[in-house]
């Protein structure tokens, strides 16, 4: 089977960026032609048999003059018509599979698979949301000038984006965000969209707030490596680890960590709040952490927190400390409930709700015999590898799995 992966960054971002690499690679080993179209870059790692790409664009340094012309190009791209045509013609693929695409490449691409569709090539297009840029205008329904989760522009009422200033906190970039919504809503561009791969029942519950999505979304959770289990040797403290940033509930987590002094919270990443952490006693910053590193110090925790106050979709954090034999006190939001079966590898909490965190810290904290039990219970815990991810996939690609959520 041809299938052309097409993403707007090309080199290492992001989460999509993985999505994209790792399964493009599996699916190469298996027998299938991969190419790949989206943004040149420097750092750019895939491609295409003709390199055709688009040209960068660099929305936060770059040509002052060029950046002018962004406005109406993160709208509508003539380029990358004429650029994804010559892909389309010279790879004709039998899967264009979907993945970020908005602002740099922008929805005028699926016009022109339709176009090369209507000529007489057979073709199925399948979109992976790894964020809500089909139903928000900033992509994580969350108000970044207020710090709250927001769903007004659910059902397609985009004007809140504006009157939030719901992109950098910019009325004009909030504008431009809002009329992209509208005009491609307008067009019924989405419907040349076979299927659309949510990567939580969470996301797919917002995503079918759009009337024509309900009939394309399927929910298939995120692949994460098979891991080999080991009984691991527990050492006193809590780890978070992932970005120090307000939608991540550091700042609640960190007004906890300040309350219970007599407990040693290990913190792994980087971020905002940084240096507001530094200033906790009991906290020890170990910085960004990636590979054997970050596995030992998972490994060894009593157990991870993951106190987000977002609508996180499919976490990897959550998913990886359980497959590492350790458990998860997650908060009660997004696709987080999905990832953890409270009382056998994890506890939950309200998201942003000090005290119940608090309690919820202190409760696993002092009870070694429940964390002990959580943990080996994490041996029998199952999340898709790459290898059965793919195989769902491939189900998705022939048209023989559509709707119902895939197990």
């Amino acid at each position: 089977m041809r299938i052309l992966f097409i993403n707007k960054f090309l080199h290492p971002n992001g989460g999509s960026e993985t999505y994209i690499f790792r399964l493009g690679e599996h699916l190469k080993r298996e027998g299938h032609e991969i190419q790949y179209f989206g943004m040149e870059h420097e750092k750019r790692c895939v491609g295409n048999a003709i390199d055709s790409y688009t040209s960068n664009m660099d929305f936060h340094g770059g040509n002052k003059l060029v950046k002018l012309t962004y406005p109406l190009k993160t709208i509508y791209s003539v380029e990358a018509r004429k650029k994804l045509r010559l892909v389309l013609e010279d790879f004709s693929p039998q899967i264009v599979h979907i993945n970020n695409f908005n602002y740099q490449l922008t929805p005028s691409i699926i016009l022109e698979i339709n176009k090369w569709k209507n000529e007489g090539h057979e073709c199925r297009v399948i979109f992976t949301a790894h964020d809500y840029q089909l139903v928000c205008p900033n992509h994580m329904l969350n108000n970044p000038c207020t710090g709250r989760n927001c769903e007004k522009c659910l059902g397609k009422h985009f004007w809140h984006c504006i009157r939030g200033k719901c992109i950098h906190g910019s009325t004009a970039k909030s504008v431009i965000g809002a009329t992209e919504a509208y005009v491609w809503n307008a067009l019924h561009v989405y419907r040349h969209i076979d299927t659309i791969v949510c990567c939580s029942d969470f996301m797919k519950s917002k995503m079918d707030s759009n009337p024509l999505f309900q009939k394309k979304t399927v929910a298939l959770h995120n692949f994460i490596d098979h891991v080999e289990w080991k009984k691991n040797e527990k050492k006193n403290y809590v780890l978070y680890f992932g970005r120090f940033s307000r939608e991540k509930g550091i700042d609640t987590l960190l007004q906890v960590c300040r309350e219970l002094p007599n407990i040693q919270f290990v913190f792994a990443g980087t971020g905002p709040l940084e240096k507001k952490m530094n200033q906790i006693p009991n906290i020890r910053n170990v910085g960004f952490q990636v590979g054997e590193e970050l596995e030992k110090l998972i490994r060894e925790a009593r157990f991870c927190v993951y106190p987000s106050e977002w609508y996180e979709n499919c976490p990897f954090s959550v998913m990886e400390s359980q497959m590492y034999g350790t458990p998860v006190l997650g908060a009660d939001i997004g696709g987080i409930p999905e990832l953890i079966e409270v009382g056998k590898t994890g506890e939950l909490f309200e998201s942003g709700n000090k005290h119940e965190l608090k309690k919820a810290i202190l409760c696993l904290w002092n009870d070694k015999e429940r964390t002990e039990r959580y943990s080996a219970n994490c041996r029998n815990i199952s999340f898709d590898t790459i290898d059965q991810y793919c195989k769902k996939m491939m189900l998705i690609y022939t048209g023989k799995k559509k709707r119902k959520k895939m197990q």
